[in-house]
């Protein structure tokens, strides 16, 4: 069973934490980490990209010349793919690039991020993390009393308003209720700051 520190937010070390083996304690599996961060950013690809085909590019309804006696090929409008201007044949069309990873494989992948953060040291577990006002100087002091200068994920059992407030403005740092905890950003940050209360849930949710 994996052991980590607990902390406060001056960076004090106030015990010790045990978190379970099936969420932080798995086999890190690489493939099925890609897959995930691969669908997630496959999810966020807006699809608006659009062609024009024959029924939507304007102009062509005229013949531009008769169809025999003038030498040239054969032509029926001025629209055509194969003329300046005319329509795309077989054109990108607005579409939804976003799919569905089976459940099973969406949890192990968050567990293996999660036990990568463990076996990598770059896991902090806050003994609680409360602001009474959204204050982005003291967000950023209880930061950098935990990583330094590292990016951070900051993770709360619920939404906190006054921490998010407080975060979004820090570069390099962002913040996400444990609900909304997510393979691309486990991975994308160096540091994951996750209060005491967070692990618990988490822990019920993928045990």
């Amino acid at each position: 069973m994996p052991k980590v520190a607990l902390y406060n937010v001056q960076g004090q070390q106030v015990g010790e934490i045990d978190l379970s083996d099936d969420v932080f304690g798995c086999e890190v599996n690489e493939a099925v980490l890609h897959d995930a961060v691969v669908m997630q950013l496959a999810s966020r690809r807006q699809g608006t990209v659009a062609t024009k085909g024959w029924a939507k590019v304007s102009g062509g309804g005229r013949k531009p010349w008769r169809q025999k006696g003038t030498g040239r090929a054969r032509a029926g409008s001025i629209r055509s793919p194969l003329w300046r201007g005319g329509a795309v044949i077989f054109g990108p069309q607005p579409r939804d690039y976003g799919y569905k990873l089976p459940k099973k494989v969406r949890r192990l992948a968050l567990r293996s991020a999660l036990s990568s953060k463990v076996n990598e040291g770059n896991m902090i577990v806050l003994d609680n993390l409360t602001l009474a006002e959204p204050k982005t100087k003291e967000m950023a002091n209880i930061i950098e009393n935990l990583t330094g200068q590292d990016k951070a994920l900051v993770v709360t059992a619920s939404r906190d308003r006054n921490v998010e407030l407080s975060a979004r403005n820090l570069p390099g740092v962002n913040f996400v209720p444990s609900e909304g905890i997510n393979v691309y950003d486990l991975l994308a940050y160096d540091k994951l700051i996750i209060t005491k209360d967070a692990v618990e849930r988490i822990q019920e949710v993928l045990s």
